[in-house]
């Protein structure tokens, strides 16, 4: 195995192409037209189009990536997480290019990325899942069933997905039907299949993961636990390893009950076993299993020394594991996610354009991101700046370094996730480990946040497409250049003016209480109310889609809706009307 394609973007083609080139391995970028100045195309030996902005067009594209790869003569294609990480089809037609698949073989996808059958292999295994259905159910009258049997609050959830994605906690009766259509819609719109499953949803647990690895020679290995309890929309913000307060009875059952799903579904390479800690801290459930690398699976690697990227290609070769007995963990480490977001808004996704950008170093600092001052954070894809990781001799150390390193951290122009970590970092419970997956939205106080100003952005050329011939070798060869633009003499002949996409430089706003505007851009994939509606202050009024993740824009007053100017379906700029009330 010489070379690798990394069907992805951002930091995490970046960390995958850094451990290739430490093992020799040719690397092969991919992106789409709005990324083709990213950092990860300038690392990479080379790279590839293969696509228009929107994720479908590019990074979901298996037929065009396969194609890319073949060309490119790649020997192996890594996934990275994210996009088609988890998608069994992938899998399956780049081991029918006959390319080498860093990844688990596509029948373990296909068992571990239905949920409702993950379960099903789980209790097979012995091992007990968060009470809920082993079949998925077609409509809200069948939610509502079992949401008598169970009692409230429920979770829908999507059969096919993960991730916080297609994921809805339905507190009381009224809620239902709203939270199985938008679970459903979600399901559909991620992983392709509308299906989705009810669980019991338990309140204030802890969220604990079992990092696993498996070879082709009947070796599998326990690498240690994470917890990433401290969740906004069930989706991480911190993760930690060691867990706190973990004794080595429970590690040792947690990494037994782990390899025996893993071995239930056929695993090979890298994944994670994901289970909720009930809040008396007794007992485990099993929840999903990642069949992936994850985000944070950096914690992992600072806290036992092992490059969990280095063992997938180890795997991958037909090599056996570089480790087979379960580490003891080293110090303490803590990853927390940068995300373009505004935690004074809920944690609203921001995207916009990075001006200045500054990461912190030191001792036990580490950081995985794929921007620069100038890259531009879009709205087709997940808002994950940057990744920080610190270590520690101890968990005290490793939160003191993790305040010192958000304090050097520099990020202007879009609103991130860093003042709420800082929040998070200081507050009582979490520095004593009593916080939970219900911490953020229940005990963490993030009012004294202010709302990031927008700042001024430096000019930006603007580009136009040229189709420009050369020849390279005695070959010719036609080729597409983005160039800024210049002025022709009167009467030349005018390029093209096609320019490249990009995002709306500054949000437009408005004074009048009653105008509706989109707070970012974005897919409208619902609309609740038509013109002429009465609606109440806070009612939901539409769904909009930006960065992975669904929010609900609400009546900002009470009164008539006199003007409703858009449908489902379509895209919206950042501050446009969406609707007028009088």
């Amino acid at each position: 195995m010489d070379s690798v394609l990394i069907a992805n973007r951002g930091e995490i083609a970046i960390r995958v192409i850094r451990a290739a080139r430490e093992l020799g391995m040719r690397t092969v970028a991919i992106y789409s037209e709005i990324d083709r100045d990213a950092l990860h195309v300038e690392l990479a030996d080379e790279a590839w189009n293969v696509g228009t902005a929107p994720a479908a067009d590019s990074y979901l594209n298996i037929a065009r990536i396969v194609q890319v790869a073949t060309e490119a003569k790649a020997d192996a294609v890594h996934p990275g997480y994210g996009f088609l990480a988890e998608n069994a089809d992938f899998a399956a037609a780049v081991l029918d290019a006959g390319l080498a698949w860093v990844g688990p073989p596509p029948h373990a996808i296909a068992v571990m990325g239905d949920k409702i059958s993950s379960r099903k292999a789980a209790e097979k295994a012995g091992v007990r899942g968060v009470p809920g259905t082993l079949e998925p159910l077609a409509d809200a009258a069948a939610v509502k069933v079992v949401a008598d049997e169970y009692g409230y609050p429920i979770a829908i959830k999507a059969a096919h997905g993960g991730g916080g994605k297609g994921l809805k906690v339905v507190w009381e009766a009224d809620e239902l039907e709203r939270a199985f259509e938008s679970a459903a819609r979600e399901a559909d719109m991620y992983f392709g299949d509308p299906e989705v499953y009810v669980e019991k949803y338990l309140t204030k647990p802890r969220h604990i993961e079992a990092q696993i690895i498996f070879d082709n020679h009947g070796n599998g290995a326990f690498l240690g636990e994470r917890d990433c309890s401290v969740q906004r929309r069930h989706q991480k913000l911190i993760e930690e390893a060691p867990a706190y307060g973990f004794t080595t009875e429970q590690r040792a059952a947690l990494g037994k009950a782990a390899l025996a799903v893993a071995e239930a579904a056929g695993y090979e390479n890298a994944g994670t076993v994901e289970f909720l800690l009930d809040a008396d801290g007794e007992e485990f459930y099993f929840l999903e299993m990642n069949t992936r690398l994850q985000v944070e699976h950096t914690v992992t690697e600072m806290v036992t020394g092992f490059d969990l990227v280095h063992e997938q290609f180890r795997v991958a070769r037909g090599e056996p594991l570089s480790v087979i007995d379960t580490p003891v963990p080293r110090g303490h480490a803590i990853e927390l996610r940068i995300n373009a977001e505004d935690p004074s808004r809920n944690f609203l996704p921001n995207p916009g354009t990075i001006v200045e950008y500054r990461e912190p170093n030191g001792f036990g600092v580490r950081v995985d991101s794929g921007v620069t001052a100038g890259s531009k954070i879009s709205q087709y894809y997940d808002n994950l700046i940057a990744k920080l990781i610190v270590w520690g001799r101890d968990r005290d150390t490793a939160i003191a370094r993790a305040r010192r390193a958000l304090a050097e951290f520099e990020i202007v122009g879009v609103a991130t996730t860093i003042p709420a970590h800082q929040i998070v970092l200081d507050h009582p419970a979490f520095g004593i480990g009593a916080h939970h997956t219900k911490f953020m939205e229940d005990e963490v106080d993030l009012s004294g946040i202010s709302r990031p100003t927008a700042p001024t952005l430096p000019e930006e050329e603007n580009l136009i497409e040229r189709d420009v011939t050369v020849e390279v070798g005695g070959r010719r060869y036609q080729v597409r250049l983005w160039t800024p633009e210049v002025t022709v003499p009167t009467g030349g002949p005018a390029a093209p003016r096609r320019r490249p996409p990009r995002l709306d430089r500054q949000p437009a706003t408005s004074e009048d209480a009653g105008v509706v505007v989109a707070p970012m851009q974005g897919t409208i994939v619902k609309v609740h109310r038509k013109a002429g509606d009465t609606v109440k202050a806070n009612q939901p009024l539409v769904v909009l889609e930006a960065m992975k993740m669904e929010n609900e824009i609400r009546a900002p007053v009470d009164g008539d809706i006199v003007e409703l100017r858009i449908q489902a379906g379509d895209t919206v700029a950042t501050g446009q009307v969406l609707a007028i009330i009088r």
